[in-house]
């Protein structure tokens, strides 16, 4: 036992020894004991959100006249100190524990009695005047709190993280799609040289998935906009009073400026975890989306003299410890291996979902802790990738002139004047000699000069038809 100062508290299974500088109470001792699994603690944007889940329920309870203004008065402070930051040591567990997360809503009930009480002078430990369960969790149950909190950590960090992140994307590489435009480069399918295309139709196509991607955060937020607070322990609302939700909720918005609302039906807001299963589903097709922009960039940039090297990447470091003066694509590289670890969240998000049987998940924590694990991941991967590779990418524009000469998939625009045969016929002769498609179709005389020179022309190949 440790000789630790400690004090003694009771719960309903008899006592326990509670470290005596803890806010936290019986409960949460016994899960920190019980409970030593991974180290890894609920981040702080997922305990200000439970701050702020608990200071509206406050409120909403004042408002019906069932709190006693005084213990109110002291709860919301306490419920403030939760939302900065200033009682972070007081919460300890361990993510992986109850999977309703029974174990942090008293954590948290806990710790704001306790503060209560020292604001008001009273004994911590003492639940008098202010019972963790009594006054702090009045009109709560976990059931409806930890899936509230998840809904509204998630949200925020949505909203104010990553959003913003992909927004500053978004322009820089509409940026690059305007500077690279008139810039003519070779098209690649199966990995095999395909017709021309412009490096800013390419970076077009990436801000466009990334547009993309700012619309689906903005849907994932819709999907999370309901909260099951209000259903209790099963949805039915027991020991809820009406109006509790519709009042808790307003309180939230007013101070986040959101716009969620009460569950439509609180037994499958209670009981299933869909709506973040979907949002995780958007957060792995963002990540998928990012990984393609990267990788190809990553390509593009191979070299400088024996790869593609089209572009140019920003040299942010020494590449290698043994080739002097190598450089490598770090920036591509880590966001590729940030977007692996999103799709993984992603997984154990979706079994997370699965986890729920009859009226109630039970794997919330480790669904709390991997989508927000994931939106971190991917704000800080894209904000990197913008800064440090998008914004100081250049174009090799003679490369990409060099390559598309040599192309062999030119002859696709003489196809419709020779038809599909003749024009492969060139091909298949420039690329046993060795020589251009222009050189043998001029050899071969089969258009005039002019003609050719028209039909070869490789921009004229990239605004072709509808574009």
């Amino acid at each position: 036992m440790s000789s630790e100062p400690y004090r003694i508290e009771r719960d309903a299974l008899g006592e326990v020894r509670v470290p005596a500088w803890a806010l936290w109470g019986a409960q949460t001792q016994r899960a920190v004991e019980n409970f030593t699994i991974s180290g890894q603690r609920f981040d702080r944007r997922f305990i200000a959100a439970l701050g702020r889940v608990k200071s509206a329920c406050a409120r909403a309870n004042l408002d019906l006249g069932h709190l006693d203004p005084r213990l109110g008065a002291a709860i919301l402070q306490a419920c403030d100190e939760v939302v900065t930051g200033d009682l972070d040591a007081h919460f300890p567990l361990d993510v992986f524990q109850t999977g309703s997360g029974t174990s942090t809503n008293m954590n948290a009930n806990e710790v704001i009695a306790n503060r209560a009480i020292q604001l008001l002078g009273g004994q911590v430990g003492s639940k008098s005047p202010v019972h963790p369960n009594d006054h702090v969790n009045m009109s709560q149950s976990s059931n409806d709190v930890i899936p509230t909190v998840i809904h509204v950590a998630a949200t925020l960090a949505l909203r104010d993280e990553l959003l913003p992140a992909l927004i500053d994307l978004h322009k820089l590489l509409l940026d690059k799609a305007a500077t690279f435009d008139a810039i003519v480069k070779t098209g690649r399918t199966h990995l095999q040289d395909a017709t021309p295309i412009r490096l800013g139709q390419v970076f077009g196509g990436y801000a466009a998935q990334i547009e993309q991607s700012t619309l689906r955060v903005q849907r994932a937020m819709v999907a999370l906009r309901e909260l099951p607070l209000g259903g209790t322990a099963v949805g039915t609302g027991i020991n809820c009073p009406t109006g509790f939700a519709e009042r808790a909720i307003a309180h939230l918005n007013a101070a986040l400026g959101t716009d969620f609302v009460e569950a439509r039906n609180h037994v499958e807001a209670n009981a299933a975890r869909d709506a973040l299963v979907e949002a995780s589903g958007a957060l792995k097709t963002i990540a998928v989306s990012l990984h393609k922009i990267a990788n190809d960039i990553r390509w593009l940039a191979s070299g400088p003299r024996n790869g593609l090297g089209e572009l140019r990447l920003p040299a942010v470091q020494p590449g290698s410890s043994i080739m002097p003066g190598k450089v490598n694509p770090v920036i591509p590289e880590a966001v590729i291996m940030a977007c692996a670890q999103v799709i993984g969240y992603d997984t154990a998000v979706t079994l997370g979902g699965l986890g729920s049987y009859f009226e109630l998940n039970l794997m919330m924590p480790l669904i709390a802790h991997n989508i927000l694990s994931a939106i971190v991941l991917l704000t800080n991967a894209t904000q990197t990738f913008a800064d440090r590779c998008i914004a100081g990418l250049e174009a090799d524009a003679e490369r990409c002139r060099e390559t598309v000469e040599r192309n062999l998939a030119l002859a696709t625009a003489l196809a419709p004047a020779l038809g599909y045969d003749k024009a492969a016929e060139i091909a298949k002769e420039a690329q046993c000699t060795g020589k251009t498609v222009r050189e043998i179709a001029l050899a071969w005389g089969v258009l005039p000069e002019e003609t050719l020179t028209a039909l070869l022309d490789p921009y004229r190949m990239t605004v072709s038809g509808d574009q």
